[in-house]
């Protein structure tokens, strides 16, 4: 069980006022809304990162450990680091950690997320739809028991969107995930719980019938991201 309740604010600025949202345990909880209206900060104070606010509330685990050290994150943007290949940037977390890089799982993940042909590319010299494989992969690499992800396909295309879902559902799969995501196509293909934030506060979507990973074509799914996108059009920004 993982749980964040409570308000967070900017100085005199409300963010957002006495949310209260459970992860579903093992299994992929996905939160949609509108820009602006504290997705990304409520994902970094559920780990324990630095917001620049203040909160007023609690998170809660079952085992009543804070999240801090035993998350993996990743961040809207790819922070790779320049000066490190891909594979140097796909073992990032060991070699911060003064561990031994499992190089041969690296090998694989890269391989799986296509970039085989670049592994010894830097940053600089990637498109972004690469570098944001490259932060999944490093991602991916983290035997973490959750795992956060702050729009983890945004850059990709709509085929590469697809089989990036499929590897991350795949290898996530005994994971508890929060995924935050502005796309409900993506939320009703991975989500077992789907939750909406906006400036009225974080309500549930309900998900019945068939759980995930849905297919894309499917009619549920696609009756599910409907539904979604009406619901979220229907929101204030």
């Amino acid at each position: 069980m993982i749980r964040i309740s409570g308000s967070f604010r900017y100085d005199d600025n409300w963010l957002f006022r006495d949310i209260d949202l459970a992860l579903q345990p093992v299994g992929w909880t996905c939160l949609l809304g509108p820009s602006g209206v504290g997705k990304s900060t409520l994902l970094r104070l559920l780990i324990g990162l630095e917001t620049r606010g203040w909160f007023d509330g609690k998170i809660e685990t079952d085992d009543g450990i804070a999240l801090t050290g035993r998350a993996a994150y990743m961040a809207q943007s790819d922070l790779l680091m320049p000066w490190l290949d891909v594979l140097g940037n796909v073992t990032l977390g060991a070699q911060l950690r003064g561990e031994t890089s499992d190089k041969g799982r690296a090998h694989a993940l890269i391989e799986r997320v296509g970039l085989k042909q670049h592994i010894n590319k830097y940053p600089a010299e990637l498109s972004g739809g690469m570098r944001q494989r490259v932060a999944l992969a490093r991602t991916l690499m983290e035997d973490s028991p959750v795992v956060v992800l702050d729009e983890p396909f945004s850059a990709l295309d709509a085929r590469t969107r697809i089989e990036m879902q499929d590897l991350a559902f795949e290898l996530l799969n005994k994971r508890t995930v929060l995924l935050v995501t502005h796309d409900p196509g993506e939320a009703a293909r991975l989500g077992h719980k789907i939750a909406i934030l906006d400036e009225a506060g974080l309500r549930d979507f309900p998900v019945t019938g068939t759980g995930p990973l849905r297919p894309f074509d499917d009619l549920f799914t696609q009756n599910l991201q409907i539904k979604l996108l009406s619901t979220l059009r229907s929101v204030r920004s």
